[in-house]
């Protein structure tokens, strides 16, 4: 259960982080204004405070990365084997195996059997 639920986490955390490098804007974007226009001061733009989009990004980036941590640590655990019908339907077969044969009845039990022994009567 808490494997399906950092997996579902994984993957929300890759498509955030996904979308948000999409919409941001790009250094190379400005290299030509340095070289052409001259709107900028530098040649690859002036590098302001961090922006929303940058510190969401980052904030996934940790998320993703720790989740991460947390799923190649519970893959490493040895799991615990669910017994299933089949697992408890073999263990009955089995004790019902091992148990005992029933009392053959009191007549029965006089006659003797085996080689040397007389035929049965009708």
């Amino acid at each position: 259960m808490l494997h399906d639920v950092l997996v579902i986490i994984q993957l929300i955390a890759g498509a955030c982080i996904v979308i948000l490098v999409m919409l941001q804007h790009g250094q190379g974007a400005d290299a030509g204004a340095g070289f052409g226009a001259g709107a900028s001061g530098t040649v690859f733009g002036a590098r302001g405070a961090t922006t929303a989009l940058s510190r969401a990004t980052a904030i996934f980036a940790a998320i993703f990365m720790l989740n991460s941590v947390a799923l190649t640590y519970l893959s490493t655990r040895a799991p615990e084997r669910q017994k299933t019908i089949l697992d408890l339907a073999g263990q009955t077969q089995g004790a019902s195996a091992k148990a005992p044969a029933p009392a053959a009845p009191q007549g029965a039990a006089a006659k003797p059997s085996g080689p040397g022994a007389p035929p049965p009567n009708p």
